[in-house]
């Protein structure tokens, strides 16, 4: 035993130590026992409350309408059935339409949103231009405007445009950079050490390629948060493209809506239709959950 390490005292003191750590010699005490158990409670039920309705969700997409009718809603399908999912993917909605509407548009969106809010960024965190830090702050209190102010306006150009009920008229208004990525990015681009950059100018890089071989390299877990922040934004999109493609196209969000008047409100339908949107959103967490807690420690060192 180390001369740093207090001695064991027998009898009631042991119990005592098991309830305490050393650390550099010290006894910090840990959390009562009551404490810790009415913490974990407290987090469960947090939990369980968010967790209920995706597990709501996901039991009434397999049951057939006559099983939900007839049974508790929480109670397991008997017996489980993709009844629900083949009525909304060869339904008179056209779902499977709506989805690969759905990931087009997003993924337009993504590369459109993210590749020009890099830019600004780098622009705005690494460039010096008169007006720099202005145009910025003006940029961003953009932020500020409610997006319902926007939807007359822009839906009076699209329709000038002849845009309406097209794929373009629903992508080209949301596909450029936004204040909150410009914003992320720029305070992540200005946390890189300035000696790492001059290094590379002395090397003879150009700015290009400090963005692409410097820059977005050390940014990976704030560029993976961004990214899965504009896929869920957008896939999520109900108001825009419901009023821009009144007809067609149909995105997942809008045609989950028309389900529920199509079909009078038969919720095994449209639960499978919310099952389906769902499962993408999660396997993009699991896939980049790694840097997403990445992004937040790095932000809380910070």
């Amino acid at each position: 035993m180390s001369m740093s390490e207090p001695a064991i005292v027998s009898g009631g003191g042991s119990s005592s130590l098991g309830r305490r750590r050393t650390r550099a010699g010290g006894r910090i005490d840990q959390p009562g026992s009551l404490g810790t158990a009415g913490i974990y409670l407290g987090l469960t039920l947090a939990a369980a409350v968010m967790v209920l309705p995706f597990i709501f969700s996901f039991l009434t997409a397999f049951k057939s309408p006559k099983d939900f009718a007839s049974h508790s809603p929480l109670a397991l399908p008997g017996p489980w059935t993709l009844e629900s999912f083949s009525a909304v993917l060869t339904g008179r909605i056209d779902f499977a339409s709506a989805i690969w509407t759905t990931v087009l548009m997003v993924l337009v969106m993504v590369v459109g949103q993210v590749t020009s809010s890099v830019m600004a960024a780098y622009a705005f965190a690494r460039l010096s231009f008169p007006g720099r830090d202005l145009v910025f702050w003006l940029f961003l209190s953009t932020m500020m405007i409610p997006a319902s102010v926007l939807v007359i306006p822009l839906y009076l150009m699209m329709a000038k445009a002849g845009m309406n009920n097209t794929f373009w008229g629903i992508v080209i208004p949301f596909m450029f950079a936004s204040p909150y990525a410009v914003f992320l990015l720029r305070e992540s681009f200005r946390s890189i050490p300035q000696e790492i950059i001059d290094a590379a100018k002395i090397d003879g890089a150009g700015q290009l390629r400090i963005l692409t071989r410097i820059v977005l390299p050390m940014s990976g877990p704030i560029l993976a948060t961004l990214t899965l922040i504009t896929v869920v934004s957008q896939w999520n999109s109900f108001m825009w493209p419901r009023i821009i493609a009144s007809q067609e196209p149909k995105v997942i969000t809008v045609a989950t809506a028309a389900m529920q008047s199509q079909y009078n409100a038969n919720w095994t339908y449209v639960m499978a239709a919310t099952t389906i949107a769902l499962v993408p959103l999660i396997i993009l967490f699991v896939i980049f959950q790694k840097q997403i807690v990445a992004s937040i420690t790095l932000s809380g060192l910070k």
